[in-house]
Order: structure tokens, then C-alpha cells, then sequence
């Protein structure tokens, strides 16, 4: 999981590179078309076998890493890396927060929203498309933890992921073909598109789709609080971002909240991780997807 956050962070820094030369869209269609170049020899999925009952969130899936890498990427170019980030990862900590009627969770939820005005800190100058992106994104990452984890249970191997990505691929597969004809894809942005697609979506989902059969969803969202700090840190270091002290602050609030919202339910759950006798590995009961 820690292994996906780095790979996913320094994936996004690369794509930032080509911006200049095909956009935050053309990116994501290189980013797509990799990772299922990749992916389909490996999983090696068959569709004519898959049930209704599969191929339904996998669809759903594929839509949602169309929507997820675009809106992430136009985020990244207008208000950062780690900003971009920082906003997706409310995805998670949702995820981590929903059907709680606690206390605890309904301040960790309220210190969210503080950490992400501390973040912001809004004003007339505030870029609202980047913002509006980037919670857009961390809708789209909710939905691709709890779809993941429904798939990986319906589907072997990497089947699942390598499907889905074909789907997001194909609808982004205009985009490649306008951008080939008029001559924007050059070596160095396809470099570093391809590198997007590598480190930002093959490592990620292989790894999200096997450690999410093997834990919670919830503990899941404790070690995906890694984001946000590798966010900043690429950035800083790939991209030359540096932040202000409020924005560091922002990071640490909403990261030190997820960690408080889930971190209960990770050690509650840390021993569920192998299947009850009979059952077969990825399959988790209905009260553990909710989680």
C-alpha cells in the first residue's frame, strides 16, 4: 500500500510534465491506453465469460477511472500537487467516515473540513475549477475503493483492473487520435505520459486490488494517509512546488484526522484478514465492503 502512494504521487509528478505539450486530458489518455497496454496480457480477462453481475462494477469502474484522472490532473495543473491531493484524499477518509453515528467521527469529520479551509484558505482569488477538481476526485477515489474491493471479489487475479482500464482507455482513445494527427504527442511528453501510466496506474491498481482483498477498507484509508506527504514531496522535489506554512498545516490536520477516524478500526480488524473456513479469499461479508 505504501509502495502504490509513492509509485501513484511520483507517477503524478511525471504527467505534470506534459501539461505544457498535451494537457492534463492528453495525459490521461496516454496514462489509460499504458496501463491497459500493460495490464490485458498480464490478467488476460475474458468478457465473453463474465457475468452481469461482474461486469456491471467494472464498467462502473473503468467510468470512474476516466473521470478520476481527469479531474485529478486538472487539479494538479491549477493548484498543485500537493493541494490536488490533499483534496482527493477526503475520498478516502469519506469511505472511512460513512454509516458512523459516533462522536469521534462526526469531530474528525468537522476537523476535516477545518484542515481543508486551513488548506485553502478561500478567497475571491481562489482558483474554484481546481479546487471544484480536485473534490470531484476525491468523490471518484471513495467510489474506486469500495468498486475495487466489490470486483476483486467477483473476478481472479488482475482480471478486474486490466478490464476496467480497457474501458477507460477506449474512451479516451479519441483524444489520442486527435492529438497524434495534429502532431502533440512528442518524445518528451509521450515520455512522460507513459510514465504516468506506469507509476500512476499499472503499479497502482495491481497493488490497491490485492492488498483490498486481503484488508478493510478502513485500515486501507489509515495507510493511504501517506498521499497527501508524498504529494507534497514530489512536488517538491520533481516538480519545484514549495508550500506556505498554512498549507503544510492543512495536510497535517486532515492526514492526523483520517489517521484518528480509521487507525480504531484497523487494529479492530487487523486479525479478519484471512477468510472465515469455507469461504474463498477476497470475499468479505456485506458489513465488511461497508467498511
Amino acid at each position: 500500500m505504501i509502495g502504490s502512494a509513492a509509485s501513484n504521487q511520483v507517477g503524478a509528478a511525471a504527467g505534470a510534465h506534459a501539461f505544457p505539450a498535451i494537457g492534463p486530458a492528453g495525459v490521461v489518455a496516454v496514462r489509460q491506453v499504458v496501463a491497459a497496454a500493460v495490464l490485458l496480457p498480464v490478467a488476460r480477462p475474458d468478457p465473453r465469460r463474465f457475468t452481469w453481475a461482474q461486469w456491471w462494477p467494472t464498467l462502473l469502474l473503468g467510468l470512474v477511472f476516466a473521470i478520476m484522472n481527469l479531474s485529478l490532473y486538472t487539479a494538479v495543473d491549477r493548484v498543485g500537487l500537493a493541494l490536488a491531493v490533499t483534496l482527493e484524499f477526503l475520498g478516502p477518509l469519506a469511505v472511512a467516515l460513512a454509516g458512523s453515528r459516533t462522536g469521534k467521527d462526526l469531530l474528525c469529520a468537522a476537523g476535516a473540513g477545518v484542515g481543508v479551509y486551513v488548506l485553502v484558505l478561500p478567497d475571491a482569488a481562489s482558483d474554484w475549477a481546481g479546487i471544484g477538481s480536485g473534490l470531484v476526485a476525491a468523490a471518484c477515489w471513495a467510489a474506486y475503493i469500495l468498486l475495487n474491493r466489490l470486483v476483486g471479489a467477483r473476478l481472479p487475479g488482475l482480471q478486474a483492473p486490466a478490464a476496467a482500464t480497457t474501458v477507460s482507455a477506449l474512451l479516451y482513445l479519441p483524444v489520442v487520435l486527435v492529438l497524434a494527427a495534429r502532431g502533440g504527442l512528442t518524445a518528451t511528453a509521450l515520455l512522460f505520459a507513459v510514465g504516468a501510466g506506469v507509476f500512476s496506474s499499472v503499479v497502482p491498481y495491481a497493488a490497491d486490488l490485492i492488498a483490498l482483498r486481503r484488508v478493510p477498507a478502513r485500515f486501507f484509508g489509515v495507510v493511504m494517509s501517506v498521499h497527501p506527504v508524498f504529494a507534497a514531496l514530489a512536488g517538491l522535489v520533481l516538480l519545484g512546488e514549495t508550500l506556505r506554512s498554512h498549507e503544510w498545516l492543512g495536510i497535517v490536520v486532515v492526514v492526523t484526522v483520517n489517521v484518528l477516524a480509521v487507525s480504531p478500526a484497523g487494529v479492530r480488524h487487523s486479525g479478519a484478514v484471512l477468510p472465515a473456513p469455507g469461504e474463498r479469499p477476497g470475499i468479505c461479508s456485506g458489513g465488511d465492503l461497508a467498511e
